[in-house]
């Protein structure tokens, strides 16, 4: 056999390698993450639920999904361990305060009025409105309106 032959073998197989690799990393991870878990942390669920840990067991946690409420889930189920500041900002609408007073207006039209209003200004003062009527059809409606003494759209019908 030639390496011509055995090189998408060899591809093949270092492809899986790295893949295996950065999978086992990311279990790994997730594993020592679950592990740090105290009762009182704040968590949430592969299913987005956000609650804080009672009890940990060696393969289940118990966590109070409400006051009062409590749940038995498996390890695994946790999805990440929240900080305590995190937790509250997102379970009880606790505000950080931020060092920046940056004003967010509500819709696009506050950041476009001032562009809006200097392009109107130039539009018109360059150059002046065009008169697009032709003057012999003007001329020629107020000739025929005096000569029956109608106007458009007036008839002798009562």
């Amino acid at each position: 056999m030639s390496i011509v032959t055995l090189l998408p073998f060899i591809v093949l197989i270092g492809a899986m390698f790295l893949m295996t690799r950065s999978a086992k990393k990311k279990q790994q991870a997730a594993a020592q993450m679950r592990n740090e878990m105290q009762p009182g942390t704040g968590v949430r669920t592969i299913g987005g639920m956000y609650a804080t840990v009672k009890e940990i067991g060696d393969e289940t946690v118990l966590l109070e999904v409400a006051p009062g409420v409590h749940a038995v889930y498996a390890k695994n189920s946790i999805g990440a361990v929240l900080e305590d500041s995190e937790y509250n900002r997102i379970v009880h609408g606790d505000d950080e305060e931020s060092d920046t007073d940056t004003v967010v207006p509500d819709d696009a039209s506050s950041l476009t009025e001032a562009t809006e209003a200097e392009a109107t200004e130039t539009v018109e003062d360059a150059a002046p409105k065009a008169d697009l009527t032709k003057k012999s059809d003007a001329a020629e409606a107020a000739t025929e309106g005096q000569k029956d003494g109608k106007t458009d759209g007036e008839t002798d019908a009562k």
